[in-house]
């Protein structure tokens, strides 16, 4: 269903119709409680953190680590991806294998390495079925969306909102750098999974990433395409937050990725000059708008 977000400002740049489910409906109610439980410590197991622990405002929900830290120190294995504008989300997980809100913001709280709860537990502690709990985290996340960027007031008409060198950005972004071979639309991705060659390390794959999920071949190594909206601030970056910055990043697409027989056909060398990276990177940061969450649209 595609339904209306009125409980919030709608960031210059997205679409103001959002896909809403039928039986999950916005009310500010809801999205008050759904903002109560993702600061909520009693969803893990040794109550010490939250779904905002991993996911902090502060950060564009991410948490600047390279893979998260859970409950008793133990440590994840890929990093954490960003909450902003997950309203738009195919699916969700750097697998896609949450086809719903509902059911991402569950996994978290019960996955050992994370909060470490069973959904008896969560209920107990909080007094809540764990459908409400879900209903409410989902519409809560929602809520978060990232706009208004100096990027979505250039191409809205105001054509001094980036400066020259951003502009080149953008052109190489579009062009050369071949960056919307994947990174499309107002939320810059296209929701889909693609072998960059990052999970390839010494000749195998660290992780078969979408492979586990749909068990095909062409996904061996697979990763969602993430948003760029607000790229600056949420590095490291990719699956395993294996790239420290944006120059990193850069430099890794341009020399084509790491090789493997199963390389998406659009990853390839690019020869960007020293002077287009820097170029390329001033468009990217250009990305970062403003943040808005919760029922009464708060600005982060």
């Amino acid at each position: 269903m595609l339904c209306l977000l009125a409980l919030v400002a709608i960031p210059l740049g997205l679409d103001l119709y959002q896909p809403i489910p039928d039986d999950n409906p916005l009310t500010p109610e809801k999205v008050a409680l759904g903002r109560r439980l993702f600061f909520d410590r009693r969803l893990s197991r040794d109550s010490t953190l939250a779904c905002a622990t991993c996911h902090e405002p502060t950060r564009a929900f991410t948490d600047g680590r390279r893979v998260p830290s859970g409950i008793y120190g133990q440590e994840g294995t890929r990093n954490v991806p960003t909450l902003i504008n997950r309203v738009y989300g195919a699916s969700h997980f750097w697998d896609g294998r949450a086809s719903t809100l509902e059911r991402q913001v569950l996994e978290p709280i019960l996955n050992p390495k994370e909060l470490g709860m069973t959904l008896a537990e969560a209920e107990t502690r909080v007094r809540l079925p764990a459908g409400e709990i879900a209903r409410a985290l989902a519409s809560y996340v929602r809520t978060i969306l990232s706009g208004d960027s100096l990027f979505d007031r250039y191409i809205n008409g105001d054509r001094t909102a980036l400066s020259e060198q951003e502009r080149l950005g953008l052109i190489l972004f579009r062009g050369k750098a071949n960056c919307v071979a994947c990174h499309v639309g107002p939320n810059l991705t296209d929701e889909r999974f693609h072998n960059t060659g990052i999970a390839w390390r010494d000749g195998r794959l660290l992780d078969e990433g979408r492979f586990t999920v749909s068990a095909r071949a062409e996904d061996h190594g697979a990763f969602k395409t993430p948003t760029l909206r607000e790229v600056a601030r949420t590095a490291p970056y990719m699956h395993d937050g294996s790239l420290a910055t944006l120059e990193d990043v850069v430099e890794y697409y341009d020399r084509g990725g790491n090789r493997n027989p199963i390389l998406d056909p659009e990853i390839r060398p690019l020869h960007l000059s020293a002077a287009e990276k820097q170029t390329l990177i001033a468009f990217l940061r250009s990305l970062n708008g403003t943040i808005f969450e919760g029922s009464k649209g708060d600005r982060r």
